[in-house]
């Protein structure tokens, strides 16, 4: 999140829970003089109900305020927690007040007869109740959900509850008024206490959910789902080959997520970083602010032989190229090069060289492709041949041949282009001179509905005529151009 955004976030949190402790400490004084006033248990426990919002939305407000703060030495995954030891703590003050409820509700029902005057200003008290009530949930409810604050939704869960305490406390109060109207003021005197037990099991029932989630949080239980439905995005990735491992857990308003996915081993550490990328994007399509860690692991899987010299290649971080393999009754034959620093010993490099052969071999060994027609011959390697060379130094510098030298070389090109086969001109041709040999290079034109295979084996064949005719030739470089009519 950006700077700006991470600002606003701020305000707007710090905004709505400071406007619900302007509300809270507005009702509570309200239903506190009236429920006196008035002697009604029902209006006495919603002004306890709504003190208890009051300290609910004073540890929101410091909640939110510290949640926000970012990562430091000291708390490596940012402070989200806090958020939820707030609502731990809003869900232990909700019980204490309903212990409260139900215990005097018991009391005016079986053991002691208080007088309540269902006044005017009861139900006024109440109904102004209401309203502020539908609006402070509403305007934290949308906060929490914009910016996932579990502490802001808390604050409006409480608010949403007053509505439906303070409707039941209403009626209470109508019922006991509807007694000294009809006469029946002993009986319907206790709708009263009936009305503050039945807020008491509301309030209960909202401190049961509210502290469930909260103990899920702070035991980093999974949201919901969630798990299951990165592994399936990032199942869909390119070059994934399955979700080893998919952790999700939140922390206040962060989701941080942890994943082990497989990649064929014989992946370049460039192309495993962008697997990586693709399924950080998946990962954030489902959760876009999550704090993503993405382990890949090398898998072998439906790997052909080269593939597998590649891999143990890349494994043992050994710079080789020009690999050719070929199967025989007694195994499978393997020539490749092997680059070294041109610093590096013949000792320590032919070392480097039999290292890298006990690696193929013991690759072969321990895991035999499965191609059911060859696979004795495939179990074994008949030979390896590693030709050392050193690695080629960045920058070179090259001499220009005579004219006479170049007119040479490129007549003779010509020459053996126009005897091959499908082969249309030449062009492009450099020759120079580079560590005591001839460095050539051109662009062949060939008819472009030959296969791949057909343009090497004559490139192939052009280098090889070149060779027998210049023998004094070092690399040779022909560039394959499709002809076009």
């Amino acid at each position: 999140m950006s700077d700006v955004g991470m600002e606003q976030q701020v305000r707007e949190k710090g905004n709505a829970a400071v406007t619900s402790v302007i509300a809270a400490i507005f009702l509570t004084s309200m239903k506190l003089v009236v429920g006196i006033m008035t002697g009604s248990l029902g209006i006495l426990a919603e002004a306890a109900h709504s003190a208890l919002d009051l300290v609910a939305a004073l540890i929101t407000f410091f909640a939110v305020r510290v949640s926000d703060r970012p990562a430091d030495e000291t708390h490596l995954y940012g402070h989200g927690k806090v958020e939820n030891l707030s609502a731990l703590a809003e869900t232990a003050l909700l019980l204490i007040t309903c212990g409260w409820i139900i215990y005097e509700a018991i009391n005016r029902l079986f053991f002691e007869t208080v007088e309540v005057d269902p006044s005017i200003w009861a139900f006024v008290t109440m109904g102004i109740s209401i309203i502020v009530d539908v609006s402070r949930s509403r305007v934290l409810a949308r906060a929490a959900k914009k910016y996932n604050s579990q502490a802001l939704e808390a604050d409006a869960l409480h608010f949403s509850t007053d509505v439906w305490s303070s409707s039941v406390v209403i009626v209470g109060l109508a019922l006991v008024w509807i007694g000294d109207a009809i006469g029946q003021k002993s009986i319907l005197v206790r709708a009263d206490a009936v009305a503050a037990f039945l807020v008491a099991l509301i309030v209960t029932f909202v401190s049961y959910r509210l502290g469930r989630r909260t103990i899920d949080a702070l035991l980093d239980r999974a949201p919901e789902g969630m798990a299951e439905q990165i592994a399936s995005a990032v199942q869909q990735v390119e070059h994934v080959r399955g979700v080893l491992r998919a952790r999700v857990r939140g922390s206040g308003n962060q989701i941080f997520v942890d994943l082990r996915i497989a990649v064929p081993r014989h992946l370049s550490f460039e192309e495993s970083h962008a697997v990586t990328n693709q399924v950080q994007d998946a990962v954030r399509s489902i959760a876009p602010a999550a704090d993503i860690v993405i382990t890949p692991v090398p898998v072998a899987e439906d790997e052909g032989v080269l593939e597998r010299i590649q891999a143990v290649a890349e494994r043992g971080h050994f710079d080789v190229h020009n690999i050719t393999t070929h199967l025989t009754k007694r195994g499978v034959w393997i020539d490749l090069d092997l680059e070294v620093p041109p610093a590096v010993s013949f000792e320590d490099a032919h070392a480097m060289a039999t290292d890298l052969e006990n690696r193929l071999r013991a690759e072969f060994k321990a895991r035999p492709p499965k191609n059911d027609d060859q696979a004795k011959e495939l179990t074994r390697v008949a030979d390896i041949n590693v030709h050392i060379e050193p690695v080629a130094e960045e920058l070179v510098a090259g001499a220009e041949l005579s004219s006479s030298e170049k007119a040479k070389f490129a007549e003779r090109i010509n020459v053996i282009r126009s005897e091959i086969s499908h082969t249309r001109a030449i062009q492009d041709i450099d020759v120079q001179r580079l560590n005591g040999s001839v460095y050539l290079a051109f662009h062949l034109v060939i008819d472009a509905q030959l296969s791949i295979a057909q343009v090497h084996s004559i490139a192939e064949e052009m280098e090889n005529r070149l060779r027998r005719e210049f023998p004094q030739l070092g690399r040779v470089m022909i560039h394959a151009e499709p002809y076009k009519k």
